[in-house]
């Protein structure tokens, strides 16, 4: 799998202004999905793309005191983990400098990168997915149609291979073709709204919610070395 093209706004902030470490925050609240309008300090580098441990880092930092010192931002915990919060003065900060045109733009959010990632590497893999699945259908058919019945042992294997497929295949037409580009604007979560409008009984919804779990994660494409490819 190929690496995914870069984003023109992937590149990282060196020294970001006051108004883009506090325009990090907030999208970084916005992002967050949480009832905490809060974000930890690792999510403000991950908006800003810069690293945890790197001078650039190092500047945020010493920009937050003097954000909370000016009355724009006030730290709290989250589960142990700092964090911070806009005040209504940091708010309205913000509000005054993006009409000045001050803030400047954030690079692409943590979400989209993910979902870029995501249809890139789906269109790099589907074919093969598509491919691997017939084989292992060809197998599957091949296995049937033997004179003496396969193993119990080799049809649990086939079985697994089976199902490995037809789930990544699965993932990456998911990702391909029904995973919409986020709206920056708001926090990119699965609601599974369309299964509460689907006409399907309880059960089945929650069935089919549980089958979903993991359709995002490309990482999930990888090969089990208990199981490989048909």
């Amino acid at each position: 799998m190929s690496k995914p093209e870069q984003d023109p706004r992937s590149h990282p902030v060196e020294r970001p202004t006051d108004e883009l470490v506090l325009a990090a925050i907030e999208r970084a609240i916005q992002h967050r999905a949480r009832d905490t309008a809060a974000a930890p300090t690792w999510a403000i580098f991950a908006h800003l793309s810069i690293p945890r441990r790197s001078a650039a880092a190092r500047h945020v930092h010493v920009r937050l005191d003097v954000l909370h010192a000016a009355g724009w931002i006030e730290p709290l915990r989250l589960h142990g983990v700092a964090a911070w919060e806009l005040t209504g003065a940091g708010q309205r900060h913000l509000k005054r400098a993006r009409r000045r045109g001050e803030v400047g733009e954030l690079p692409e959010s943590p979400q989209h990168q993910e979902w870029r990632n995501a249809h890139t590497a789906a269109a790099q893999e589907i074919d093969r997915f598509r491919r691997r699945l017939r084989d292992c259908l060809g197998e599957a058919e091949r296995t049937l149609d033997a004179e003496s019945p396969a193993p119990s042992d080799e049809l649990f294997e086939l079985a697994e291979r089976l199902l490995r497929s037809c789930r990544n295949l699965a993932s990456a037409s998911y990702c391909l073709y029904e995973w919409s580009e986020p709206d920056d604007a708001q926090a990119d979560v699965e609601s599974h709204l369309d299964l509460s409008r689907s006409g399907l009984d309880a059960n089945e919804r929650a069935l089919r919610r549980a089958r979903r779990a993991g359709r995002r994660n490309v990482r999930l494409w990888g090969i089990d070395p208990l199981y490989p490819p048909c």
